[in-house]
């Protein structure tokens, strides 16, 4: 039988943490203990927040009926703010037990983190982070990025809208690591397939006013409007720009849309918007079993999202290395042994983990439903094309990871 118990997260945080605890007969063993760290207030509350801790919870309690490996699963608010992601992630590997840290979107925050686990000696999977430099110049040995990076997001997209004649583009970008990389790689591939950028503007986290910069876009005459933010940043811009009929004449390119945008912003002024992900939850029986599940248990009974899938996939192929190395206290020992398995689960289907420390699996080109077609809640998007892994993600000769040899 398994208890659970309330923790708190100590520190600057401040932050509640809540534990799946281990069964009173194995008390005596120290647990696996995963820390959710990520954004539960702010503008990606609704993208990760409480969602990546349920995923984290399925996973551990899935996990449980094949093994008696015990686990506890905590979590804490990083706020957005770099000092307080970074001290919460600290006090976590040096006094919480905290053997992985895990989801973590906002780049600069996972690239603090990514750091700490490889001085410390612990994990690191990056679910919800997004900066390609994680298994590019800033890759480790301690750490896995799983479910997407700017690489494939800007690459992917942008590579197909220009087939699709989108030849000029204009990026609205957030002004920080994550936004600044996801314009860098789209614009890169706008201009390898022969198009043109004609400008950006940049806006910090958490705007509520984007008239100016939605402005700024059509005056620009681009075909395309790159939107290279994530959350409710991205929302409130493709919210704005609709008022603006902006996609009467221009087509909008969310680099980082996923299906909680939609409620907010509505089908009608989503038509003919694209996006790239590794996990939609009507794609095959596995991915429509887990979001059955998930629906049914988030507190606003929120669909998942491909970050939350990917914290509920990188959980489990965790524990299954912990498992079979029998400890979880060598952090460079468990990554070497997720890279040495082959990763299978009912939500991303097999794929393995690189050399640079990056999750490949194939991703999915989607473009949004007409209301008519469009059943029920979150019945949004259609599978355009399969975009096979060795071709999603950066080829590992590109990155720069001193981890790969010859580099």
């Amino acid at each position: 039988m398994k208890a659970y118990r309330t923790l708190a997260a100590i520190g600057t945080a401040a932050a509640l943490a809540t534990a799946l605890g281990a069964s009173a007969a194995r008390a005596a063993d120290k647990p696996v203990r995963i820390g959710v760290l990520n954004d539960q207030s702010g503008v990606y509350a609704d993208y990760q927040g409480v969602g990546s801790v349920l995923a984290a919870r399925m996973a551990v309690e899935d996990f449980a009926k094949s093994s008696r490996l015990p686990v506890e699963v905590v979590s804490a608010d990083h706020q957005n703010k770099t000092d307080v992601g970074v001290a919460i992630a600290r006090q976590w590997y040096d006094d919480g037990g905290v053997d992985l840290i895990i989801d973590v979107p906002n780049s600069a925050i996972a690239l603090g983190v990514a750091g700490l686990a490889r001085d410390k000696n612990k994990v690191f999977i990056g679910s919800g982070a997004g900066t390609a430099d994680l298994t590019g110049k800033a890759c480790s040995p301690n750490t896995v990025h799983w479910t997407y990076d700017t690489w494939a997001l800007g690459h992917s997209l942008a590579k197909a809208l220009v087939a699709q004649g989108g030849k000029s583009w204009f990026f609205i970008t957030a002004d920080y690591a994550f936004g600044k990389d996801l314009e860098k790689n789209a614009a890169e591939e706008v201009l390898t397939q022969g198009g043109k950028v004609l400008g950006n503007a940049r806006h910090p986290i958490g705007t509520a006013d984007f008239s100016s910069f939605v402005l700024q876009a059509q005056q620009s005459g681009a075909e395309v409007i790159g939107i290279a933010n994530a959350g409710d940043d991205t929302t409130n811009t493709i919210k704005q720009a609709a008022e603006f009929g902006i996609e009467k004449k221009q087509r909008l390119a969310g680099l980082i849309l996923n299906i909680n945008s939609v409620p907010a912003i509505g089908l009608p002024a989503m038509q003919g918007a694209y996006l790239v992900t590794g996990y939609y939850w009507d794609l095959n029986d596995g991915t429509r079993a887990f979001a059955k599940r998930f629906e049914e248990r988030h507190p606003r009974h929120n669909a998942p999202n491909d970050m939350q899938a990917g914290v509920y996939s990188a959980v489990t192929h965790y524990l299954k290395a912990v498992a079979k190395l029998k400890s979880a206290a060598d952090g460079r020992a468990v990554v070497a042994q997720m890279k040495a398995l082959p990763t299978d689960d009912p939500i991303f289907g097999k794929g393995s983990v690189r050399e640079d420390g990056r999750k490949l699996h194939p991703m999915y080109l989607l473009v949004t439903k007409t209301p008519a077609e469009s059943k029920r809640k979150w019945d949004y998007l259609r599978t355009v094309a399969t975009i096979p892994a060795d071709q999603a993600f950066r080829p590992l000769a590109d990155g720069g990871c001193p981890l790969v040899k010859g580099q």
